[in-house]
């Protein structure tokens, strides 16, 4: 089997600082929008939501510099979990090509891999936005490979902490899993990964074969 992994992003990679609709009341605050612009923020977080509140509200800043700030606020509020960085530089060294497939707006994904050191730490990204497609839908694992130069039908790990969009969309799409669990029990009612360790680093010894069940 080839040496490609596709890793997810928040919870797996990085984690924030503050939750995002805490982040979001408060940059509304900030910006003299009210309480009611959080909600529309929140579900469609684009420019042009921006530009829309901007000229309902009569703001005196544009909606692209408030789309950027935003952007910038919500990277700047997220880090990279211990060892995430250390383990993909290994597993690159190893000769492991490592992708992150995340769901999630083109922009926002980008300002947090960016921010973090993350993108230059891996071959590829592939984000649901600009794929066209979204986890657990077999497709964007395929588009995922390909953005490295792979075949996903050669073989693949995915590595991921959400169940229902890393570990049982991995399953559908033929990819061998391991999910980062943290520390919870998996839920014996859905069909379970075929690893399941604590965080990043331990995912990458078991790839790089310093642990019982390597891929070899």
């Amino acid at each position: 089997m080839q040496r490609l992994v596709l890793i997810d992003l928040d919870h797996t990679l990085v984690e924030r600082r503050c939750p995002t609709p805490d982040w979001t009341a408060e940059f509304c605050t900030a910006q003299g929008l009210p309480e009611a612009a959080v909600r529309p923020v929140l579900q469609a977080p684009r420019p042009e939501t921006f530009t829309g509140l901007a000229t309902t509200y009569g703001l005196a800043r544009s909606g692209p510099a408030l789309w950027a700030e935003y952007v910038d606020g919500l990277a700047e509020r997220v880090y990279c979990l211990p060892g995430a960085l250390d383990a993909l530089g290994r597993l690159r060294a190893g000769g492991w090509t490592v992708v992150v497939l995340t769901n999630g707006y083109t922009a926002i994904q980008g300002a947090k891999l960016a921010r973090t050191g993350l993108l230059g730490a891996v071959d590829a990204v592939c984000i649901s936005e600009e794929a066209g497609a979204r986890k657990p839908d077999p497709e964007i694992f395929r588009v995922a490979a390909r953005r490295s130069g792979h075949d996903l039908a050669a073989g693949a790990w995915m590595v991921g902490n959400n169940p229902a969009t890393d570990i049982l969309g991995a399953q559908a799409a033929g990819v061998r899993s391991i999910w980062i669990s943290a520390g919870l029990p998996w839920q014996a009612e859905q069909p379970a990964p075929d690893h399941a360790v604590p965080d990043v680093p331990a995912a990458a010894e078991l790839l790089l074969g310093s642990a019982p069940g390597t891929a070899g």
